[in-house]
């Protein structure tokens, strides 16, 4: 199981992965597949995209990365929020403003995100900090 866990987890690292170099790389197509346009102030909605969704998608593929390699829980915590964060934004969103076409896929996503790491964590050791000052 360990295994499997980690390979699925390793798996959407490397589709974060591909997310966030996209981003980083051409923002406007990557946004457009997201539903998202640069709009009038194109240099900023670009920055923006190119700052904010590969930061996102990075930060998340490197600590699930090693989180997968190490099979450690604590290192995916970071992932975890992120992405029960965003499934939680577009909750609000589809309760709020209602549906939209393809509203559903991206949530999945997100759900099989916070799935996968919420089992690995609870699976997976921690690692304990060795306290300086020890009693006794």
């Amino acid at each position: 199981m360990h295994f499997v866990l980690s390979a699925i987890i390793a798996l959407l690292a490397l589709l974060d992965l591909m997310l966030g170099v996209g981003f980083l790389v051409n923002p406007a197509a990557s946004g457009a597949d997201f539903g998202l346009s640069a709009g009038s102030a194109a240099a900023e909605g670009l920055s923006a995209m190119r700052a904010d969704f590969a930061a996102f998608f990075l930060v998340a593929a490197g600590f699930m990365a090693l989180g997968a390699w190490r099979r450690r829980g604590d290192v995916l915590t970071v992932p975890l929020a992120l992405f029960a964060i965003a499934f939680t934004g577009r909750l609000i969103n589809l309760l709020v403003v209602g549906s939209y076409e393809g509203w559903w896929l991206p949530m999945l996503v997100e759900l099989g995100h916070v799935a996968a790491l919420g089992l690995a964590i609870r699976v997976w050791p921690w690692r304990r900090r060795r306290s300086k000052f020890r009693v006794g």
